[in-house]
C-alpha cells in the first residue's frame, strides 16, 4: 500500500499539487466526507432529532476516527514501516477525519434541519471533489473521471443511507 521510498528514490515535485503529500489526507478523509454525508441523511431520513445528528457525528469524529486511526497505524507497523513515520500518518489521518467531521457538525449546528441537510450534502461533494481532483493531477489522470467515480461511490453510499433511514422510519411507525 505504502512504499518505502529511501531518500535518493524520491522524485522532486513537478507542481505545486505534488509538493503537498496526498497520503497525509487521502485516507481518512474521503472516509469522514462519506460516513458524515450518510449519517446526516439516513438519521434525518430516519426523523433523528437535531441533538441526535449532532451528537453521531461528534461520536464518529472522535471515537469512530480513534478506532480507524489505530487500524491504519497497526497495519503500518505490520507493513514495519518506520516507527515515527507511521505515527506521523496516524495521528495525520485523525486529525484530517477530525476536522473533516467538524466541518459536518459546525454545518448543523449553524443552520435549520432542513438546511444543513442540504448544505451538508453539497459540502461533502464539494470537498470529495477537490481532493478527487488533487490525486488525479497528482496522478495525471483524468480529473473528471476520478471525480465521477468518487462521488458516485459517496452518492450510492448516500442513497443505500437514505433507504436504510426510510426503513427505520416504517419500522417503527414515524
Amino acid at each position: 500500500m505504502l512504499k518505502k521510498l529511501d531518500k535518493d528514490e524520491t522524485e522532486a515535485p513537478r507542481s505545486r499539487w505534488e509538493a503537498f503529500d496526498l497520503r497525509w489526507i487521502s485516507f481518512g478523509s474521503p472516509a469522514a466526507i462519506v460516513t458524515s454525508m450518510a449519517l446526516i441523511v439516513g438519521l434525518d431520513t430516519a426523523t433523528a432529532s437535531r441533538a441526535t445528528v449532532l451528537a453521531s457525528l461528534l461520536i464518529i469524529g472522535i471515537a469512530d476516527n480513534l478506532s480507524d486511526s489505530l487500524s491504519v497505524h497497526i497495519y503500518q507497523e505490520a507493513e514495519r514501516l518506520v516507527q515515527h513515520h507511521a505515527f506521523r500518518t496516524t495521528v495525520a489521518n485523525y486529525v484530517a477525519r477530525f476536522l473533516v467531521a467538524g466541518s459536518f457538525f459546525l454545518v448543523f449546528l449553524m443552520l435549520p434541519a432542513t438546511a444543513a441537510v442540504f448544505v451538508s450534502m453539497a459540502w461533502g461533494f464539494f470537498l470529495l471533489a477537490v481532493l478527487s481532483y488533487l490525486l488525479a493531477k497528482a496522478r495525471h489522470v483524468s480529473a473528471l473521471g476520478e471525480i465521477v467515480k468518487h462521488t458516485g461511490v459517496a452518492a450510492a453510499v448516500v442513497l443505500v443511507s437514505k433507504l436504510t433511514g426510510l426503513a427505520i422510519r416504517s419500522l417503527v411507525g414515524v
